[in-house]
């Protein structure tokens, strides 16, 4: 796999989402569930970073934080956020509003409900050019693919709309506002599968075109391919794995993305059946002692349930007992994780010859009764 074009950023430029040891609650009727459990990820500009993992590993929660847009039964209740440098959760409703305004885009799964229904679209483009751009609104919507409908689609209210055409409206009003980055939860999920790929395209390619970066929220690991320069992997709350596409999908580290990736359908042998994750994603009600994906890892050492694993930061970051020496080689990493995962396996895994357990997605089923969701 070779990773996509992309806007060169540097390591030292300061990130347009940084979060770090982050940690939200919500409150339930049977008490707290805990959606982050210590999410650490960091965005910077001109990327296009895929989040991806099971429903129920704090994806949304962590998308929505950014422009602390979450439920009143949120809690926040420990680590940082910043976007461009400012502390999201310390802002003052002027300056929170200010930077979404400025700074952020959000592109969500419903186009439709994303969208005025009293106001023609024409309209509400005009109202998302927050800086009076020079260009007029209905050339964005050119650049968005409309050039063919572009009457039919200005004089339109949102219900008279395709959900593909709908969704287009959508990006172009977050491009109207140039934001420096553009959260897309899942913007595929409600159309059909022949327009799937072609939104995902506009997407990406406004985004670099303009220099805005991207985080993408999806269940669809090969539709990350050739798109995203970036991935990173959740689980439990918690950020487990990042690196460039390539890297991870070629030679992933932490078992939970090994079991992902060998779970992608289209190089199983004929006859072969794709096998699910055993059990299901934890739903925690406060910290966990330690790793969450232990109850379902076959390469699980002795101290996986008992000792929270550090973050292992370097060009690959990776969260797991298995790799205990940081350092910018992945290669170093993985020598590491490969001699305690083989010396491991013949005494935790009762079948030795067995193959990798693997998901056919990050939404399949599981073997067991389903534990519940977080958020």
């Amino acid at each position: 796999m070779s990773d996509p074009a992309r806007v060169p950023s540097s390591p030292d430029s300061e990130p347009v989402l940084a979060c770090s040891d982050l940690e939200i609650d919500y409150a339930g009727r049977t008490g707290r569930v805990r959606a982050l459990d210590g999410a650490t990820l960091t965005v910077r500009p001109g990327e296009v970073m895929a989040l991806v993992g099971e429903s129920g590993s704090g994806k949304s929660t962590l998308a929505l934080a950014a422009g602390r847009l979450l439920d009143s039964s949120a809690k926040y209740s420990g680590g940082s956020l910043t976007v461009c440098g400012t502390p999201v959760l310390e802002c003052e409703p002027r300056a929170l509003r200010a930077l979404r305004r400025n700074l952020l885009g959000f592109v969500f799964q419903n186009p439709i409900s994303a969208l005025d229904p009293t106001m023609r679209v024409g309209r509400q483009l005009e109202l998302a050019d927050v800086d009076h751009s020079d260009t007029p609104p209905v050339e964005t919507l050119a650049e968005v693919g409309l050039q063919d409908d572009l009457d039919r689609v200005w004089r339109s209210y949102p219900h008279q709309l395709s959900g593909g055409m709908a969704q287009r409206v959508a990006i172009a009003m977050v491009l109207r506002r140039q934001p420096k980055l553009i959260v897309a939860d899942e913007p595929t999920s409600a159309l059909d599968a022949s327009r799937r790929g072609q939104i995902l395209d506009l997407l990406v390619s406004s985004c670099r075109s303009r220099g805005c970066a991207l985080l993408l929220l999806t269940h669809d690991i090969q539709s990350v391919v050739g798109r995203c320069s970036h991935i990173a992997v959740m689980y439990g709350g918690r950020v487990v794995e990042t690196g460039l596409v390539s890297e991870t999908l070629d030679d992933p580290l932490h078992p939970y993305t090994r079991a992902l990736v060998g779970a992608l359908p289209g190089d199983e042998p004929p006859g072969v059946r794709l096998e699910a994750i055993p059990g299901g994603p934890p739903v925690l009600d406060g910290p966990c002692p330690g790793c969450a994906f232990a109850p379902r890892c076959v390469e699980a050492l002795a101290k996986c349930t008992t000792t929270r694993p550090a973050l292992r930061n370097g060009r690959r970051s990776v969260c797991c007992h298995l790799y205990p020496n940081s350092g910018d080689a992945a290669s170093s990493l993985r020598s590491a994780g490969e001699g305690m995962a083989e010396s491991q396996s013949r005494s935790h895994n009762p079948h030795p010859s067995a193959s990798l357990p693997s998901a056919v997605s990050c939404t399949a089923s599981t073997d067991g009764p389903a534990q519940g969701r977080g958020a």
